[in-house]
Formats: C-alpha cells, structure tokens, sequence
C-alpha cells in the first residue's frame, strides 16, 4: 500500500508563492505516475500537474509559468506555487499512480487560501 501525505498549504496574498510537498509511504516502487489536482468550493476536482517517474511533467494551462513540479528518489514531490492568484485557492490532493493506470492512494489535501 502507498500513503501520501500533503503539507504547505496556507494563507497568501495575490502575487505570493507556496510550495506544497507530498511525502509518499509504503509500497513507492510500485508508484509510476504523481498528480497534484485541486477542488475548490463547488467546483468539481482538476488536475494541476502531473509527473512521472522519470521526472517527465505536464501542467493544466492554467498554471503554466507559474507552478512547478518536481519529485525526488524517494517518491516525494513538490509543487512549486508562484504568482498565485485569489483563483488558485482550493484543497490541493496529490495522487499515485501505478503502472497498469491504476490510483494508488490519494492524500487527504492541503488548503490554498489565496486573499488579501
């Protein structure tokens, strides 16, 4: 089994940055593909990035240029938040993915308040 677990989230000003990390546990090896995706208030859950094991990474239109991805040896990834913006706030979950497509755990999220 894998467990994740996310961190960083908090209040900050528009223009402001954050980094969120997802500490992953258990059975990593089994672990091909990790997403970052968001839900804010009403709204349904969206990808925000993704990376696979060999640190390739796509991101959602809307955070090019201002988010970036990165993992490490251990499974463990990192979504670099920049020029956040009041749009940006919602629950922020990261996701694990087997080789076969397959979700291995989700993390229990981490709020993104982005206000003045």
């Amino acid at each position: 089994q894998v467990q994740l677990v996310e961190s960083g989230g908090g209040l900050v000003q528009p223009g402001g940055s954050l980094r969120l990390s997802c500490l992953a546990s258990g059975s990593t090896f089994s672990i091909t593909l990790m997403g970052w995706y968001r839900q804010a208030p009403g709204k349904q859950r969206e990808l925000v990035a993704r990376i696979t094991s060999g640190h390739n990474t796509n991101y959602a239109d809307f955070v090019k240029g201002r988010f970036t991805l990165s993992r490490d040896n251990a499974g463990n990834t990192y979504l670099q938040m920049n020029s956040l913006q009041p749009e940006d706030t919602a629950v922020y979950y990261c996701n694990a993915v087997s080789r076969s497509g397959a979700s291995l755990a989700w993390g229990q999220g981490t709020q993104v308040t982005v206000s003045s």
